[in-house]
Protein backbone atom coordinates (compact mmCIF):
# COMPACT_ATOMS: atom_id res chain seq x y z
CA UNK A 1 0.00 0.00 0.00
CA UNK A 2 1.32 3.44 -0.58
CA UNK A 3 1.72 5.33 2.30
CA UNK A 4 -0.64 9.10 2.14
CA UNK A 5 1.87 10.51 4.01
CA UNK A 6 4.74 9.89 2.33
CA UNK A 7 2.91 10.47 -1.05
CA UNK A 8 1.79 13.76 0.01
CA UNK A 9 5.54 15.15 0.31
CA UNK A 10 6.53 13.77 -3.23
CA UNK A 11 7.98 16.15 -5.52
CA UNK A 12 4.95 16.63 -8.30
CA UNK A 13 5.41 13.67 -11.12
CA UNK A 14 4.09 12.81 -14.62
CA UNK A 15 2.50 9.88 -15.62
CA UNK A 16 3.86 9.21 -18.23
CA UNK A 17 5.53 6.04 -19.52
CA UNK A 18 8.81 6.14 -22.13
CA UNK A 19 10.48 3.62 -23.81
CA UNK A 20 13.74 4.64 -24.54
CA UNK A 21 16.42 2.62 -27.22
CA UNK A 22 19.70 3.72 -26.99
CA UNK A 23 22.96 1.79 -27.42
CA UNK A 24 25.40 4.06 -26.69
CA UNK A 25 25.17 3.86 -22.19
CA UNK A 26 26.51 7.26 -21.77
CA UNK A 27 23.50 8.83 -23.08
CA UNK A 28 21.46 6.25 -22.63
CA UNK A 29 21.74 6.26 -18.69
CA UNK A 30 22.01 9.98 -18.11
CA UNK A 31 18.88 10.33 -20.41
CA UNK A 32 17.09 8.06 -18.56
CA UNK A 33 18.12 9.42 -15.47
CA UNK A 34 16.80 13.03 -16.38
CA UNK A 35 13.85 11.85 -17.75
CA UNK A 36 12.90 9.78 -14.28
CA UNK A 37 14.02 12.98 -12.53
CA UNK A 38 11.32 14.90 -14.72
CA UNK A 39 8.53 12.06 -13.27
CA UNK A 40 8.39 9.99 -16.35
CA UNK A 41 8.34 6.36 -15.74
CA UNK A 42 11.05 5.17 -18.15
CA UNK A 43 11.99 1.13 -19.80
CA UNK A 44 15.01 1.13 -20.90
CA UNK A 45 17.03 -0.46 -23.62
CA UNK A 46 20.21 -1.52 -25.13
CA UNK A 47 19.28 -2.60 -28.50
CA UNK A 48 16.18 -2.76 -30.89
CA UNK A 49 15.46 -6.99 -29.93
CA UNK A 50 14.98 -5.70 -26.09
CA UNK A 51 13.44 -2.64 -27.33
CA UNK A 52 10.97 -4.56 -29.60
CA UNK A 53 10.23 -6.57 -26.14
CA UNK A 54 9.44 -3.95 -24.00
CA UNK A 55 7.08 -1.91 -26.67
CA UNK A 56 5.46 -5.23 -27.27
CA UNK A 57 4.94 -6.31 -23.71
CA UNK A 58 4.13 -2.89 -21.53
CA UNK A 59 1.47 0.33 -21.79
CA UNK A 60 4.11 3.06 -23.53
CA UNK A 61 2.81 6.38 -24.33
CA UNK A 62 5.64 7.48 -25.75
CA UNK A 63 8.94 6.22 -27.62
CA UNK A 64 12.81 8.00 -28.26
CA UNK A 65 14.82 5.58 -30.53
CA UNK A 66 18.30 5.70 -32.05
CA UNK A 67 18.24 4.75 -35.51
CA UNK A 68 21.70 3.49 -35.38
CA UNK A 69 20.94 0.24 -33.11
CA UNK A 70 22.17 -3.33 -32.35
CA UNK A 71 20.10 -6.48 -33.37
CA UNK A 72 17.30 -4.56 -34.90
CA UNK A 73 17.98 -0.79 -36.39
CA UNK A 74 15.96 2.00 -35.47
CA UNK A 75 14.15 1.99 -38.48
CA UNK A 76 13.12 -1.91 -38.14
CA UNK A 77 11.79 -1.52 -34.78
CA UNK A 78 9.29 1.32 -35.69
CA UNK A 79 8.31 -0.66 -38.46
CA UNK A 80 7.61 -3.58 -35.83
CA UNK A 81 6.23 -2.04 -33.41
CA UNK A 82 3.65 -0.34 -36.05
CA UNK A 83 2.97 -3.65 -37.16
CA UNK A 84 1.95 -4.30 -33.76
CA UNK A 85 -0.95 -1.85 -33.85
CA UNK A 86 1.41 -0.09 -31.15
CA UNK A 87 0.65 3.79 -32.35
CA UNK A 88 2.28 5.27 -29.34
CA UNK A 89 4.31 8.41 -30.79
CA UNK A 90 7.76 7.80 -31.17
CA UNK A 91 10.80 10.09 -31.43
CA UNK A 92 13.92 9.12 -33.39
CA UNK A 93 17.64 9.94 -32.39
CA UNK A 94 20.31 10.38 -34.74
CA UNK A 95 23.80 11.78 -35.20
CA UNK A 96 22.99 11.78 -39.06
CA UNK A 97 22.48 15.06 -40.21
CA UNK A 98 21.26 14.33 -43.71
CA UNK A 99 17.67 14.55 -44.82
CA UNK A 100 17.08 10.93 -46.27
CA UNK A 101 17.69 9.60 -42.83
CA UNK A 102 15.01 11.46 -41.39
CA UNK A 103 12.86 11.18 -44.05
CA UNK A 104 13.12 7.05 -43.43
CA UNK A 105 12.44 7.28 -39.95
CA UNK A 106 9.30 9.48 -40.14
CA UNK A 107 8.48 7.04 -43.21
CA UNK A 108 8.72 4.42 -41.21
CA UNK A 109 6.31 5.59 -38.91
CA UNK A 110 8.00 7.84 -36.04
CA UNK A 111 6.52 11.36 -35.53
CA UNK A 112 9.28 13.46 -34.57
CA UNK A 113 13.12 13.51 -34.61
CA UNK A 114 16.10 14.92 -32.40
CA UNK A 115 19.74 15.38 -33.83
CA UNK A 116 22.59 14.39 -31.37
CA UNK A 117 23.83 16.38 -29.59
CA UNK A 118 20.83 17.72 -27.73
CA UNK A 119 19.50 19.95 -25.51
CA UNK A 120 17.11 18.08 -22.95
CA UNK A 121 14.33 21.23 -22.79
CA UNK A 122 14.04 20.34 -26.51
CA UNK A 123 13.66 17.12 -26.19
CA UNK A 124 11.28 17.11 -23.01
CA UNK A 125 9.05 19.93 -24.97
CA UNK A 126 9.05 17.83 -27.91
CA UNK A 127 7.67 15.13 -25.90
CA UNK A 128 5.21 16.84 -23.90
CA UNK A 129 3.91 17.74 -27.71
CA UNK A 130 3.87 14.47 -28.85
CA UNK A 131 1.69 12.91 -26.09
CA UNK A 132 -1.02 16.51 -25.67
CA UNK A 133 -1.29 15.48 -29.77
CA UNK A 134 -2.18 12.13 -29.08
CA UNK A 135 -4.45 12.91 -26.73
CA UNK A 136 -6.48 15.60 -28.89
CA UNK A 137 -4.34 18.36 -27.45
CA UNK A 138 -3.30 21.23 -29.14
CA UNK A 139 -2.17 23.39 -26.09
CA UNK A 140 -0.35 22.57 -22.94
CA UNK A 141 -3.03 23.78 -20.47
CA UNK A 142 -5.52 20.83 -20.48
CA UNK A 143 -9.39 22.33 -19.78
CA UNK A 144 -12.14 20.21 -18.51
CA UNK A 145 -14.96 22.61 -17.26
CA UNK A 146 -13.90 24.52 -14.10
CA UNK A 147 -10.33 22.43 -13.91
CA UNK A 148 -7.59 23.04 -15.67
CA UNK A 149 -4.40 21.32 -15.25
CA UNK A 150 -1.03 22.93 -17.00
CA UNK A 151 1.41 20.66 -18.00
CA UNK A 152 4.44 22.42 -18.02
CA UNK A 153 4.48 24.16 -14.18
CA UNK A 154 2.38 20.86 -13.08
CA UNK A 155 -0.27 22.92 -11.08
CA UNK A 156 -3.97 22.34 -11.04
CA UNK A 157 -6.92 25.33 -10.77
CA UNK A 158 -10.64 25.06 -9.86
CA UNK A 159 -12.23 28.38 -11.21
CA UNK A 160 -8.61 29.52 -11.32
CA UNK A 161 -7.93 28.58 -7.30
CA UNK A 162 -5.23 26.69 -6.98
CA UNK A 163 -5.46 23.16 -6.10
CA UNK A 164 -2.96 21.39 -4.04
CA UNK A 165 -2.30 17.92 -5.66
CA UNK A 166 -0.40 14.68 -4.04
CA UNK A 167 2.21 13.42 -6.50
CA UNK A 168 0.14 10.15 -7.19
CA UNK A 169 -3.23 12.55 -7.16
CA UNK A 170 -1.74 14.37 -10.11
CA UNK A 171 -0.58 11.53 -12.04
CA UNK A 172 -4.14 10.02 -12.50
CA UNK A 173 -5.73 13.92 -13.59
CA UNK A 174 -3.18 13.85 -15.44
CA UNK A 175 -3.44 10.95 -17.44
CA UNK A 176 -7.05 10.88 -17.01
CA UNK A 177 -7.63 14.61 -18.46
CA UNK A 178 -4.86 13.48 -21.35
CA UNK A 179 -7.77 11.36 -22.52
CA UNK A 180 -10.69 12.80 -21.38
CA UNK A 181 -13.87 11.06 -22.67
CA UNK A 182 -12.34 7.34 -22.89
CA UNK A 183 -12.88 4.56 -20.52
CA UNK A 184 -9.28 4.31 -18.13
CA UNK A 185 -8.89 0.91 -16.34
CA UNK A 186 -7.57 0.56 -12.84
CA UNK A 187 -4.76 -1.47 -14.46
CA UNK A 188 -3.84 1.09 -16.86
CA UNK A 189 -3.10 3.81 -14.48
CA UNK A 190 -1.41 1.26 -11.96
CA UNK A 191 0.87 0.23 -14.78
CA UNK A 192 1.78 4.23 -15.50
CA UNK A 193 2.08 5.17 -11.55
CA UNK A 194 4.63 2.84 -10.50
CA UNK A 195 8.00 1.82 -11.52
CA UNK A 196 8.11 -1.21 -10.11
CA UNK A 197 5.66 -4.18 -10.15
CA UNK A 198 6.34 -4.42 -6.27
CA UNK A 199 4.52 -1.34 -5.88
CA UNK A 200 1.70 -1.73 -7.42
CA UNK A 201 -1.95 -1.65 -5.63
CA UNK A 202 -4.94 -1.07 -7.80
CA UNK A 203 -6.50 -0.29 -4.02
CA UNK A 204 -5.07 2.56 -3.97
CA UNK A 205 -6.47 3.93 -7.53
CA UNK A 206 -9.93 4.24 -5.50
CA UNK A 207 -8.08 6.51 -2.51
CA UNK A 208 -6.83 8.66 -5.21
CA UNK A 209 -9.88 8.98 -7.25
CA UNK A 210 -12.19 9.57 -4.34
CA UNK A 211 -9.28 12.41 -2.92
CA UNK A 212 -9.76 14.17 -6.60
CA UNK A 213 -13.30 13.93 -6.44
CA UNK A 214 -13.19 15.86 -3.29
CA UNK A 215 -10.98 18.31 -4.28
CA UNK A 216 -12.02 19.10 -7.85
CA UNK A 217 -16.01 18.81 -7.24
CA UNK A 218 -16.37 19.55 -3.23
CA UNK A 219 -19.85 20.12 -3.28
CA UNK A 220 -20.55 17.24 -6.14
CA UNK A 221 -21.98 19.84 -8.79
CA UNK A 222 -19.55 18.85 -11.71
CA UNK A 223 -18.74 15.10 -11.15
CA UNK A 224 -15.86 15.44 -13.36
CA UNK A 225 -14.33 11.31 -13.04
CA UNK A 226 -17.25 8.50 -14.27
CA UNK A 227 -16.85 5.14 -12.22
CA UNK A 228 -17.73 2.49 -15.14
CA UNK A 229 -18.42 -0.76 -12.74
CA UNK A 230 -16.04 -3.55 -14.15
CA UNK A 231 -14.77 -1.14 -16.59
CA UNK A 232 -12.59 1.85 -15.27
CA UNK A 233 -12.69 5.44 -15.22
CA UNK A 234 -13.41 8.63 -17.08
CA UNK A 235 -12.95 12.09 -17.03
CA UNK A 236 -16.33 13.33 -18.53
CA UNK A 237 -16.11 17.43 -18.13
CA UNK A 238 -15.99 18.75 -21.55
CA UNK A 239 -12.85 20.63 -22.69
Amino acid sequence: MVNAEVVANVVKENLMRVLLVEDEADIREPLADKLRKQGYTVDSAEDGAAGLFLGREYGIDVGIVDIGLPKLSGIELIRELRKLDKHFPILILTARGNWQDKVEGLEAGADDYLVKPFHMEELLARLNALLRRTGGWSQPVLSGGPVELDTRTQSVTLHGDPVELTAYEYKVLEYMMLHAGKVISKTDLTEHIYDQDWDRDSNTIEVFVRRLRKKLDPDERYKPIETLRGRGYRFALER
